[in-house]
């Protein structure tokens, strides 16, 4: 029997996928459940798996974009496996009795000879006096190597992590979750301790044999408290909405806990999705420094400024039809999708170049104005929300500005955003449609002056000279501080980022090199 594999539901408003990179080859015996190969949205990167065991069939190569509900790939279940397939598990066994090299005594490089030595919190931004040790990664007595990373320590803007500065034996100061100063003793090690027998020195990997198989890379999955596995936007909500993921049964492969899973968790208070389990459970968590920032910046936002939100709608048709028009040739020229944020911040650019005062900022009795758009792109990651910046963003073609968004999207992910990448920034762009909603008033990012509120894309009946017809089309907000910016400023500039929308060939003008691109 022939099985196909098509392109399942990844997330709603998502109806595209782009084949990133396969994993197994054309004819390859694959075993039900395994990773075949890896699939990128417009918002994430997921794994297609072998539905059964059999023999592959690729139907779309590398690079092809397939509609949600696409054969990506087919498997014959009735194909006999090769025979060298079966003993894989006695090969590794049998590898197993082998004396294992690398727990030969190896002369290391003697002790540092630097007696004990203090390992201190290290400065980690301005203003930042304390942060908070949330995970030790080593434990108490172990022997560690220069340069290896000990602990995991949170500040108020970033998570960075604490190395040693010289081999030997650690000895932990502090606790997990104690609050310390900056150059308070976070740990000691002592560097005249002998490296224990059999501990081989740090080196720089070796290429792998000729005769091992090389390992497919598979696609980023995050790990969540108990080691579950989830998917990026899963786990943002989960950490956001404080849901306890034991409780939730994922629906992806291997058990992974996808959005819509997280979801139906939270639409169902007090029961373990899959499970006949009720609860009124009561559970108390510290407060994280980035999440008591968070909660500080937006009362002070709504307590320090004079803030209203006006709105308007966008027609979404031409965009898309670009997108669906252009996005191949987009994606082999500068190698990344070309998606929605680089249309919005490219007319955002323009509309804030027009109305400078949306722009800028009050600092005392002064007015401050940027001849530049530093834009701030508001990302939900698993410790909380974060805003990096887009420097110069004014200056950026569509295909810098895609790639600057993943970037700093995949930064925050894995909690990697440094200082500078996160200070600063002249207006924010902020997109609640990722996870489904179809109107907010977004809080501004203080000390900016206005933000700009994405929303779902929402297919409605609309009237367009005189005729009733279906449209995508999407609600956008801008929160503003009244004081410096008046009524018929935001709703102007709202109106001017609406039509550059609406007919994104202004968007090209210039040197924007997608211009020759599209031929526009």
């Amino acid at each position: 029997m022939v099985v196909e594999i098509k392109v399942p539901t990844v997330g709603e408003s998502i109806s595209e996928v782009t084949i990133a990179k396969w994993l197994k080859k054309d004819g390859d015996y694959v075993q039900q459940d395994e990773v075949l190969c890896e699939m990128e949205s417009e918002k994430a990167t997921f794994e297609l798996n072998a539905e059964k065991a059999g023999v592959l069939k690729i139907a779309a190569p590398e690079g092809a974009t397939l509609n949600i509900g696409d054969v990506a790939c087919s498997i014959d279940t009735d194909a006999a496996a090769p025979a060298q397939a079966a003993p894989e598990a006695k090969t590794v066994a049998a590898a197993e009795t082998l004396p294992d090299k690398a727990e030969t005594a190896v002369p290391g490089p003697p002790p540092a000879g630097k007696g004990i030595i203090d390992v201190k919190v290290p400065t980690v931004g301005e203003s930042i006096s304390e942060v908070t040790l949330v995970k030790w990664l080593k434990q108490d007595g172990d022997y560690v190597e220069r340069d290896e990373m000990v602990c995991e320590m949170e500040s108020e803007k970033a998570t960075f992590e604490l190395n040693a500065e010289e081999a030997g034996i650690l000895k932990i100061v502090a606790k997990e979750g104690d609050t310390l100063q900056i150059g308070d003793i976070a740990c000691k090690i002592d560097t005249d301790a002998p490296r224990p027998a059999g501990k081989a020195p740090a080196a720089p990997a070796q290429p792998a044999k000729a005769a091992a198989a090389p390992q497919p890379q598979q696609a980023p999955v995050t790990s969540i408290p108990g080691n579950i596995k989830a998917t990026p936007v899963a786990a943002a909500v989960i950490a956001d909405k404080h849901v306890d993921p034991a409780s939730i049964k994922g629906s992806g492969a291997h058990g992974k806990i996808l959005k819509d899973d997280v979801w139906a968790a939270l639409q169902n208070p007090g029961v373990a999705i899959g499970q006949e389990l009720f609860t009124r459970n009561e559970r108390r968590e510290r407060m994280s420094n980035l999440r008591k920032t968070v909660s500080r910046r937006l009362v002070e936002a709504k307590n320090t400024t004079a803030m209203l939100t006006t709105f308007n709608e966008v027609d979404m048709t031409r965009i898309m039809e670009i997108r669906a028009k252009y996005k191949e040739v987009f994606k082999k020229q500068f190698e990344v999708n070309l998606g929605f944020m680089s249309f919005f911040t490219k007319a955002c650019c323009f509309a804030l170049q027009e109305f400078p005062s949306v722009n800028a900022y009050i600092d005392g009795e002064e007015l401050v104005f940027h001849d530049f758009c530093d834009i701030s792109i508001a990302v939900s990651a698993p410790k909380g929300l974060v805003v990096p910046v887009i420097r110069n963003a004014e200056s950026l073609g569509m295909a810098d500005i895609e790639k600057k968004v993943v970037e700093l999207a995949t930064k925050a992910r894995d909690n990697k955003l440094t200082m500078e990448e996160m200070t600063g920034g002249t207006f924010t762009i902020t997109n609640g449609g990722v996870f489904g909603s179809l109107m907010s008033t977004p809080i501004i990012n203080i000390p900016q002056s206005a933000i700009l509120g994405m929303h779902k894309i929402q297919e409605r009946p609309m009237a367009v000279n005189g005729q009733v017809v279906i449209r995508p089309m999407m609600y956008v907000a801008l929160s503003y501080d009244h004081r410096i910016i008046d009524g018929r400023e935001s709703v102007s500039f709202l109106v001017r980022v609406k039509e550059m929308l609406e007919n994104p060939e202004q968007l090209l003008f210039g040197k924007d090199p997608v211009k020759a691109l599209l031929k526009l």
